[in-house]
């Protein structure tokens, strides 16, 4: 029968995942079976115009491979649609650069990133930064971080500051975007500025996620058709209430998986 393994054509007389694995690595116990899109360890039957995939997953991987990696964790049509996706992050403190890195993991094929600061030693008690990248942009230390990721993912760098007069431009080619700033007024300007300007970007904020409150608190509301707010929408931070790792961690795991779920029409209004 005709097969396809790893791109190429093969016929072969295996009609057997397992055995058709060994004649092409007979002694390698590291290689992870995947067929037509999903990964198993099952010996099972193989048929003609099957795609295949067998992989090294101790090997840096070819981009097919990743993307097949991917797509067997995700399954098929879920994989090709955030692949499709492009997601901006509006700020890449302790939200904005967690929600970045947990993006490009699931394989987001477009992040555009947005941040005018630079990685300072305050940072590192909750942002997804590193004892080498102190002194350097926000949006190249994540780039950096996401090429070791998932070197395939496409990564645009505006290192801006927002205000009213760039706000429009900057953010005219994103479908979604995620405010991840700081400061109150940076994100009613930023939501303000977006769903004013356009109907067609859907827009997830954050409001409070300071201290060491109830994980549960923490949760993703759904403002209006395009506009979504995570957190608990009271806490700030304040003497005795400080921003800590656990519940930012939190609200920017609500944030991104609010990005698959619009991704995935997956939000019922």
């Amino acid at each position: 029968m005709k097969i396809k393994i790893n791109g190429k054509e093969y016929l072969t007389n295996c009609s057997k995942l397992t055995d058709l694995k060994n004649s092409f690595y007979s002694t390698n116990k590291n290689i992870i079976s995947i067929i037509n899109g999903f990964q198993t360890e099952e010996n099972v039957s193989v048929k003609d115009d099957d795609e295949i995939f067998f992989i090294d997953k101790h090997k840096y991987p070819e981009k097919n491979e990743l993307e097949e990696m991917l797509c067997s964790r995700h399954t098929p049509n879920v994989h090709q649609k955030i692949k499709n996706a492009r997601v901006a992050v509006a700020g890449l403190g302790g939200l904005g650069s967690n929600i970045a890195v947990m993006l490009a993991r699931t394989g987001i094929g477009t992040l555009h990133l947005v941040d005018f600061d630079t990685v300072d030693v305050s940072n590192l008690n909750r942002q997804h930064y590193f004892i080498p990248h102190l002194g350097i942009k926000k949006t190249d230390a994540i780039k950096q971080q996401i090429a070791q990721i998932n070197p395939f993912v496409k990564v645009i760098c505006d290192s801006v500051k927002v205000d009213k007069k760039n706000c429009a431009e900057i953010f005219k080619d994103d479908g979604i975007v995620c405010e991840a700033f700081d400061r109150p007024e940076a994100k009613a300007l930023l939501v303000n500025c977006l769903l004013e300007s356009r109907n067609d970007v859907y827009v997830i904020a954050a409001s409070g996620m300071a201290g060491f409150d109830k994980s549960n608190s923490i949760t993703t509301k759904i403002v209006s058709e395009k506009f979504y707010i995570c957190g608990d929408g009271t806490s700030e931070a304040k003497q005795g209430c400080g921003l800590m790792a656990p519940r930012a961690g939190i609200c920017a795991s609500h944030q991104a998986n609010a990005v698959l779920r619009i991704i995935l029409n997956k939000f019922e209004v």
